[in-house]
């Protein structure tokens, strides 16, 4: 499997030439690289969160402790003096941060059900309802969040894959097959309940209509470019 750096420095590399594309394209807007580029990378650490003690745990955690931070902080503020507020500001974190991190490590294995598409899919719905519900982010860029989420994973997910095949011998290792999978055979339980925690998640997000008409209407610029005609504007 690839390395720590390998991962971070393809994720990285990628999602800028996404993001790029997306700002030519007229996807998004050049204030929203910088995020596009930092969702992609991440996406590109997670599927290693199962791994003991790994450093894409501990990132992932900590961003999870800062937002449950904020929702604390925008929950209770009108609610308790300053005290007992920062009190529950602190519980939540270390609960986030430290607790459920330990928790999260004891009930999960190594490339199991977080190295699989349905893993990535998870992720990329749940960027999407936490970018549009949480964030105030409008529909298309919330997609669009959830999409670079799971670009980054896929592009974790195959270097594993690629890393496997020992082309000096011209033979498969031993981990080949179980990086990019659908999801995990061998922990039948764990996949069920991520993928009734996916459809909840699906149900959850807003309209896809906003990202569907974006791409219909490149479709159909597309076609009017072959003819030598000028498509009429699609309103998103």
């Amino acid at each position: 499997m690839a390395n720590f750096n390998t991962h971070l420095s393809m994720a990285l590399v990628i999602s800028t030439g996404a993001a790029i594309a997306a700002v030519n394209v007229n996807l998004v807007t050049n204030a929203d690289m910088a995020w596009l580029i930092f969702l992609g990378t991440l996406g590109g650490l997670l599927p290693d969160i199962d791994s003991t003690n790994s450093r894409p745990a501990k990132m992932l955690f900590f961003v999870l402790a800062l937002i449950g931070t904020a929702a604390a902080i925008d929950t209770f503020k009108n609610s308790y003096q300053p005290y007992p507020l920062l009190l529950i500001i602190a519980s939540t974190y270390l609960s986030i941060r430290y607790v459920m991190l330990a928790l999260f490590n004891r009930l999960t294995v190594h490339r199991g059900v977080f190295h699989s598409i349905l893993a990535a899919l998870f992720f990329a719905l749940l960027m999407t309802c936490i970018s549009y519900h949480f964030m105030h982010q409008d529909i298309l860029h919330a997609w669009v969040s959830g999409i670079f989420i799971a670009m980054g994973f896929i592009v974790h997910l195959l270097l594993d894959e690629i890393y496997s095949v020992d082309l000096s011998n011209t033979k498969m290792k031993k981990s080949f097959g179980t990086a990019l999978k659908l999801f995990s055979c061998n922990s039948i339980g764990s996949s069920v309940l991520m993928a009734i925690c996916t459809l909840m998640l699906y149900w959850m997000t807003p309209s896809h209509q906003p990202l569907a008409a974006v791409f219909k209407g490149f479709q159909i610029e597309s076609l009017f470019k072959n003819n030598g005609s000028h498509p009429k504007t699609i309103a998103c």
